[in-house]
């Protein structure tokens, strides 16, 4: 059992940052790979970024340039860095951890979800 608890998001103006958290219960985290997914109201919820195991990441095309995903897992901890925000990023950021430690870009990829945070940006 992996439980993953977000923090860090909020409101900012558009062109700001935040840096979004995920800390996850489990010694198995170094062993997952991680995920963050997004959900704005009335849509579906869309892939953002993933990270291997071992470091090795992958962005959707609306994050690249913009977002960085990286772990710490000493810390068993997964961050999201967003820079240039936009109001289209607006929504709730789900973490995501999947037992296998490869990248994975589905949500039915993942076996474990946070609560999501909000984050809005303002125009």
């Amino acid at each position: 059992q992996v439980q993953l608890a977000e923090s860090g998001g909020g409101v900012v103006q558009a062109g700001g940052s935040l840096r979004l958290s995920c800390a996850a219960s489990a010694r198995a985290f170094s062993r997952c790979g991680m995920g963050w997914f997004r959900q704005a109201p009335g849509k579906e919820r869309e892939f953002v970024a993933a990270i291997s195991w071992d470091g090795i990441r992958t962005l959707a095309e609306s994050a690249k340039g913009r977002f960085t995903i990286s772990r710490d897992n000493a810390k068993n901890t997964v961050y999201l860095q967003m820079n240039s925000l936009k109001p289209e990023d607006t929504a709730v950021y789900y973490c995501a951890a999947n037992l296998i430690p490869t990248i994975r870009i589905r949500p039915d990829e993942y076996d474990y979800w946070g609560q999501g945070t909000q984050v809005t940006v303002s125009s």
